[in-house]
């Protein structure tokens, strides 16, 4: 691995990264595959070698469910009063506080995602996890029913064990939105994150046996997706599954779940829009944008990767963004002059440089023309921002791309741009931009989707619903109140008067 282009590893790092296995954590115990099987990860800033890990079999993940069924039914944890829980988990979340500087490297290396960037999502992870815990001591979790002849109420209970698949692009945040309402509304986890980037949640486990949640809450079974997902995706001993990726995925994950009739919930991808009107400060609005593009390198599935422009200022406005973009500096992940980083993977770079490709033989106008960014002495999966614009029935327009590009075209009334927003199968979220409060809300209102944003992008803040409709997910969203009810059930107590 380079030693001149990135920070020095912490030590903690370098020994987490130096095990021979990176095994699944089941039970409070390191495991390996029933087969021996086991898989590489690599940095996708480099190209380098991180780890070897366990490729956990279909068999292997039904061990993984029933000491999660059984933890649940003996370890007394859906037992604890939530202040009991919470008292744990707010234990689980002052660590990984303390411990912040060690996952960040981790995060960073395992994904790519710029150092600076990592360190917000561990910062996300541990607020999420005081949030929920918090949160369950004041839900109200009996409610008596006013019916005439009856005595009634209703009581919220924990599902069981959980199963949750985590994608490779925000992995810790991502974890901590899922274990974060799930743990403190009673229930056990078995988690599958992403083969590309397993290692956050492999340190989060072993953390959290150090903190005494008990053994056997937190499951990690590791493994490639057409496999160890698979598996987590089609088993019955689940009560609840959650999967954020693709929409492609999502419907097979739902599929299996609805097999067995288990609640399922998805967030998809989405193909946000970003509308901006002619009274908007140019400069300003450029700068949010070009930073929502190239967070990350693009890889945000509620990204604005469609800016539909006020024509008046159309050229302007897309001049000042060419001039940012251009001056955006890609580099490592680990070097702190790096503003943009690597896509997680080769196959990644070729699907972003494909859809390029494919939507300037549709007709679409390459106004920063993107393409491989070649850093040196590094093999590492690195491209430049893009732009692309022209008939938004391009493939460009319509399917989502994953990368730091944006597809651009005019419009010239209000109608129009509402109408050009809601032309898609997604629906995660969107952006109107102007100081016209009254005309923000008004547009803001009319877009198809689970977010509506004034005057900024990615605005996921906890307190408020997060969620997608049509093709960007179903089932709940995450991030609120919303999402820790969707972890218990409820039942309804009834006696005759």
């Amino acid at each position: 691995m380079s030693t001149t282009l990135q920070m020095e590893l912490l030590p903690e790092v370098e020994a987490f990264l130096a095990k021979p296995i990176h095994k699944a954590f089941v039970g409070g115990q390191e495991i390996d595959s029933s087969n021996g099987e086991t898989f590489e990860t690599h940095d996708p800033g480099s190209g380098e070698k991180l780890a070897t890990v366990s490729n956990m079999q279909p068999t292997d993940v039904d061990k993984s469910v029933e000491v999660a069924a059984d933890t649940f039914e003996n370890s007394g944890w859906a037992e604890m009063t939530p202040n009991d829980r919470g008292v744990i988990l707010h234990r689980l979340a002052d660590e990984v506080e303390k411990r912040q500087a060690i996952i960040a490297q981790i995060e960073s290396l395992d994904c790519g995602k710029i150092h600076s960037q990592a360190v917000g999502d561990i910062e996300n992870f541990f607020k999420t996890i005081r949030y929920f815990a918090d949160l369950a001591l004041h839900v109200q979790h009996r409610s008596v029913l006013p019916v005439s002849g009856y005595e009634a109420f209703t009581v919220r209970l924990p599902w069981g064990p959980c199963g949750f698949i985590i994608p490779w692009n925000f992995p810790f945040l991502l974890l901590g939105w899922g274990l974060g309402p799930s743990l403190a509304a009673g229930n056990t986890a078995v988690i599958k994150p992403a083969e590309d980037t397993p290692l956050s949640t492999l340190y989060l486990a072993h953390l959290a046996q150090e903190v005494g949640i008990p053994d056997g809450v937190i499951n990690v079974v590791t493994g490639i997706g057409e496999t160890t997902g698979a598996a987590v995706a089609a088993n019955p001993g689940f009560k609840h599954v959650s999967f954020t990726g693709s929409p492609e995925v999502g419907r097979e994950v739902a599929e299996k779940c609805g097999r067995n009739l288990t609640p399922c919930k998805l967030e998809l991808g989405g193909k946000g829009a970003a509308v901006i009107f002619d009274d908007i400060d140019i400069s300003e609005t450029a700068h949010k944008l070009v930073e929502a593009i190239t967070f990350h390198t693009g890889q945000v599935c509620c990204d604005a990767t469609r800016w539909f422009i006020h024509r008046k200022i159309y050229d302007k406005f897309v001049g000042e963004c060419v001039d940012r973009l251009k001056g955006v500096k890609i580099g490592y992940q680990l070097d702190d002059s790096s503003q943009m980083g690597p896509v997680v993977n080769e196959k990644q770079r070729k699907r972003v440089l494909g859809y390029l490709e494919r939507g300037v033989a549709e007709g679409a106008e390459a106004i920063l023309e993107g393409g491989t960014a070649d850093i040196p002495d590094l093999d590492g999966h690195y491209v430049k921002p893009a732009l692309l614009a022209g008939p938004l029935d391009n493939v460009a327009a319509r399917e989502e791309i994953f990368g730091p590009v944006a597809y651009l075209a005019p419009f010239d009334s209000e109608d129009q741009a509402i109408k050009m927003t809601n032309d898609t199968d997604y629906g995660l979220g969107n952006s109107v931009w102007t100081p016209d409060m009254a005309k923000a809300q008004r547009v803001a209102e009319q877009m198809v989707a689970g977010n509506s944003w004034i005057n900024g992008h990615n605005l996921a803040v906890h307190g408020i619903p997060y969620g997608g409709v049509n093709k960007s997910g179903m089932g709940g969203g995450v991030g609120s109140i919303e999402t820790l009810l969707d972890y218990w059930r409820g039942l309804s107590i009834v006696r005759p008067l």
